[in-house]
């Protein structure tokens, strides 16, 4: 079956030998983002010697290196020599203002993709073989690396979340941040509405990022820092409004509706609870990205799920939110989920 659409697929062997060697594409980009060569490709004049010149690399393995990506279409061969497509152009090209490279350094990090080598193991025990609680081990030093490298990828998501929470509200508000990371869901609060205060929750060593991207966004006076961990620290409300970005999809659902009666406590009346999560469809299969994202929390988590909509609504109503709707971002995998308290 093809996934989620209901229609037969056409016999296919080469699926097979596709995912078996998936790694292959993995492991070749990962090395083009380590040598620089979306760099050099961009500088032109895009044959191999001058390559292999500006990536200190081999002219051999520069050829089969970028013709596997050719291949793939994340380059363009033309005559000998390889240009940018428009997406390599925009996205793997450090020069680029939207560049995505440095999420290689997160997503290629040993505790993200190792578990993948021992994966029957975990379907098995239906919880990640990573020690403790996985990912979520308090102090995890990953969400350091988190926090600075996964920027230009959540970045983009944070204007709609912005407009989502304050629809065009202004003037004093008090802001939580859970989960805070990079910080910029915050940040982009106290952009858009100048009056309002942003308090972000995180681990102190993954705080002392955002607050750096607070004082290059010029609202570092307006930003104050809670560490600790979001299950035992005071919040010390009430708030007006409280962000739980990428973070329910971690716990199973009795400890997410746990956490959202203790937000629920520390809101406004009227306030609103916003998540951002990869929301599936209800039949779990599609769209493909946040469907599949329930491997990843399979592997790095010991109870974590991509929840759907319907499973997001009901953790809401059990801690007492109302008003509960979703909102897709356009052309992103994520989902913003609102409650009123």
């Amino acid at each position: 079956m093809q996934p989620g659409n209901g229609v037969e697929a056409p016999l296919n062997p080469g699926l097979v030998f596709d995912m078996l060697n998936a790694y292959q594409r993995t492991a070749a980009l990962k090395a083009a983002i380590d040598l620089d060569l979306f760099r050099a490709v961009g500088e032109g004049p895009g044959d191999v010697a001058s390559i292999a010149r500006d990536c200190a690399a081999s002219e051999r393995g520069i050829r089969i290196l970028c013709d596997f990506l050719a291949i793939h279409g994340v380059l363009v061969k033309e005559e000998g020599r390889y240009r940018h497509t428009p997406s390599s152009a925009a996205f793997l090209d450090p020069r680029s203002p939207a560049c995505l490279a440095s999420v290689a350094q997160f997503l290629g990090n040993p505790a993200m993709h190792g578990a993948y080598d021992n994966l029957a193991e975990i379907v098995r025990a239906g919880r990640t073989n990573l020690p403790g609680d996985g990912t979520v081990e308090p102090e995890n030093p990953i969400w350091v690396q988190f926090a600075e490298t996964m920027a230009p990828m959540m970045g983009p998501m944070a204007g709609p979340l912005g407009k989502v929470v304050l629809q065009g509200q202004s003037g004093p508000m008090r802001v939580l941040d859970i989960a805070a990371g990079h910080g910029l869901f915050g940040i982009e609060i106290a952009k858009q509405n100048s009056q309002a205060h942003v308090t972000g929750l995180d681990w102190a060593p993954v705080l002392r990022v955002a607050l750096d991207n607070a004082r290059k966004a010029g609202v570092q006076d307006r930003y104050n820092m809670l560490p600790g961990s979001a299950f035992e620290v005071d919040f010390d409300g009430p708030y007006d409004a409280v962000l739980l970005t990428n973070f329910l999809h971690h716990f199973d659902k009795p400890t997410c509706v746990g956490l959202l009666q203790k937000i629920h406590a520390a809101l406004r009346p009227g306030g609103q609870c916003a998540t951002l999560e990869f929301v599936p469809n209800e039949d779990r299969v599609s769209p493909p990205m946040p469907a599949g994202f329930a491997l990843t929390m399979l592997t790095s988590t010991a109870a974590g799920d991509a929840y759907t909509l319907n499973e997001l609504t009901s953790m809401y109503q059990k801690a007492g939110f109302k008003d509960i709707s979703g909102h897709p971002i356009p052309m992103s995998p994520h989902t913003i989920v609102t409650g009123n308290a």
